[in-house]
């Protein structure tokens, strides 16, 4: 057993030495002559993950398999700034046999072969299979001279960091992560050509999403099959599990994840796409990240990142009848801009939010990257937990009572200092229509389409003229003049069965107008077998809709599933930017309720104008009414 640890001077800078009790060392790797700087850091990391066979945590050793096998997150620790334990596990790791290190136990005995002790840079992380819980028992805030009350922002990126750098750059230890089919392909190629491996098999989701044809899937292109087929064969390489076109379990990733229990309080997720935010809704801190970084996070389930400054928004007052999650979203970004949360993580709160159910607040927190946000978190509450109870991948059992235990801290405490906060009264909330090519260019649906001279910014007056041009309207048009070609409902922000239900409601016993396309597509596989479950494809199929298989469809422009050039789209996508939903789209960002009735109308209405068709046995109940 090897018992120390030290660096020895060497030729080439640091040698890091292990001795054991036997005398002998075994020195694995060579640090380059630099100080203490990120590059050191990045540096020692590699070797830790990549080469070293030992890691010694404040006198005890666990044995490793060499190269990339488990090895865990508490890679690097400075004992005489830290002497006390930050974490201590609730009870003994459980964690698969085939991931397990050499010499692994599930006793817990402490024998320096078996579980970790000592000080240990983890949290509470259930693993996918649930079996694997650490409760936290001290961490530091994000300021180490704090001391007082914290925000939840602090208490989850404080129980993530594994090295602090004088810069401020945070070593973080990232729990899970999704991928799909279009962006991790770069990944996995680098993955290659470095020799690395996926560190962490069991914590990665995976499936095909963005581009893939949510019709006539038995008659996949040769384009379409080499994309999945490379998928599939980096995966299984990698010992990835991957949800395939036909598991009911598919979907969009941003939905599967809450859907599965994948995603939980208190983790720090992380996805090649900028709507990874939408996870916070569920008090996970998730952010998107660049292919390369993926790459890093899959090898070593680390990331170098400086900690954001945090933007509470409080929202008050109760939603009014036809006024969704989509508009309070849409409504906020009118107001702050597209800017308004560069650098920020938002955490939104006040009564408006307590009330909204999870899809509501999947859909606000999907939404926030829309006004510059990395990040947006939702305190998770007795709405959280109902959710997550019973999932697949959700802990259970006392593992269950444990991380309920923890994810009850999970809140910010009372005089926790934010570096912005904003107010919003939602009483008075009407639905919101887009009318420009960016979620801040929106007005309610019973407002005029603005003017450039309206504006008192010559850049906002400039991209107002542009707006204009592109999307072919005119100053002072009433919205409910303005007619539409095409509806979609769909997309991570408005897919899950409470939209398709908020749709269906209004498209119930009637049609969609003379010329007008429209098209559903669920969020997920099981999403679509509990909507069809209440009859649900039936409202949409004899209202004239398609009923699609799951994907990201219309919102990512995948293949034969875009808008025509000059085409006008009701969607309940996320992004109304030039192009976005096809070469010369104009879309406008509305609710599913909203999309619904413009493509009855065949032009935008005020959903509340609309009185429900209620038909006898229509199947509504209350099965699958958490999804």
């Amino acid at each position: 057993m090897f018992a120390a640890m030290s660096l020895a001077p060497c030729c080439e800078g640091f040698a890091k030495t292990v001795t054991g009790g036997n005398g002998a060392s075994r020195c694995f790797g060579v640090m380059p002559p630099r100080g203490p700087n990120a590059a050191c850091v990045v540096w020692l990391i590699d070797r830790l993950v990549h080469r070293c066979e030992w890691v010694l945590i404040e006198g005890e050793s666990q044995v490793l398999a060499t190269g990339t096998q488990e090895i865990d997150k508490d890679l690097i620790h400075d004992t005489a700034a830290e002497p006390t334990p930050r974490f201590a596990p609730a009870k003994p790791t459980l964690k698969n046999r085939a991931e397990r290190p050499r010499g692994s136990s599930n006793s817990g005995s402490g024998d320096g072969a078996g579980r970790r002790r000592g000080t240990v840079r983890s949290r509470i992380a259930i693993q996918p299979d649930a079996r694997d819980a650490l409760v936290p028992t001290k961490t530091n805030s994000i300021d180490s001279n704090a001391s007082g009350p914290r925000t939840l922002y602090a208490k989850i990126w404080d129980a993530h960091v594994i090295e602090r750098l004088r810069d401020g750059t945070c070593l973080m230890a990232i729990d899970r992560q999704l991928i799909y089919e279009y962006s991790s392909t770069p990944a996995f190629k680098a993955l290659r050509e470095t020799g690395r491996a996926v560190r962490r098999p069991s914590s990665t989701l995976a499936m095909a999403d963005h581009s893939v044809p949510t019709k006539g899937r038995d008659r996949l292109g040769s384009g379409m099959l080499r994309l999945l087929n490379a998928f599939r064969a980096d995966c299984a390489e990698a010992g990835i599990t991957v949800f395939e076109l036909s598991d009911p379990r598919h979907g969009i990733v941003h939905v599967v994840g809450p859907e599965q229990g994948f995603t939980q309080p208190g983790l720090m997720m992380a996805c090649a796409d900028s709507h990874t935010s939408s996870h916070g809704a569920l008090g996970a801190l998730a952010f998107g990240v660049g292919s390369s970084e993926l790459a890093h996070v899959l090898a070593t389930q680390t990331l170098l990142q400086k900690p954001s400054k945090t933007f509470r928004v409080t929202i008050e007052g109760e939603l009014g009848s036809g006024v969704s999650a989509k508009d309070l979203a849409l409504a906020l970004i009118g107001r702050l801009g597209v800017r308004a949360g560069v650098g920020y993580a938002i955490e939104f709160a006040g009564s408006t939010v307590a009330a909204l159910d999870m899809p509501g607040r999947l859909t606000l927190c999907n939404m926030s990257v829309e006004a510059g946000a990395r990040s947006a978190l939702v305190a998770p509450d007795e709405i959280t937990f109902s959710w997550l109870k019973g999932r697949p991948m959700a802990p259970a059992g006392d593992l269950w009572t444990a991380a309920l235990d923890y994810w009850r801290t999970l809140s910010s405490d009372p005089g926790a200092v934010f570096d912005r906060e904003v107010h919003f009264d939602a009483a008075d909330l009407r639905p919101q229509v887009t009318w420009g090519t960016s979620p801040e260019q929106v007005i309610s649906i019973d407002a005029l389409v603005p003017a450039p001279q309206d504006q008192t910014d010559p850049d906002a007056a400039e991209r107002c003229r542009r707006a204009l041009s592109y999307m072919g309207l005119t100053p002072g048009t009433s919205l409910t003049d303005v007619r539409i070609d095409r509806v979609f409902i769909g997309s991570c922000t408005n897919a899950r069965l409470a939209d398709l239900r908020s749709a269906a409601d209004v498209a119930r016993g009637r049609h969609l107008a003379p010329g007008v396309h429209g098209m559903v597509v669920p969020g997920s596989g099981l999403i679509k077998q509990a909507a069809e479950a209440e009859g649900l494809d039936r409202v949409f199929i004899d209202a004239g809709f398609e009923w699609r298989d799951a994907g990201c469809s219309m919102c990512f422009a995948s293949p034969h599933d875009n808008v025509a050039s000059g085409e006008r789209c009701a969607s309940t996508s996320n992004r109304n930017f030039e192009n976005r939903q096809g070469l010369g789209s104009r879309t406008h960002l509305v609710s599913p309720a909203m999309a619904a009735a413009a493509g009855i109308a065949g032009r935008f209405i005020d959903v509340r104008a609309l009185a429900p068709i209620t038909e006898p046995g229509d199947g509504r109940n209350a099965a699958g009414a958490t999804t």
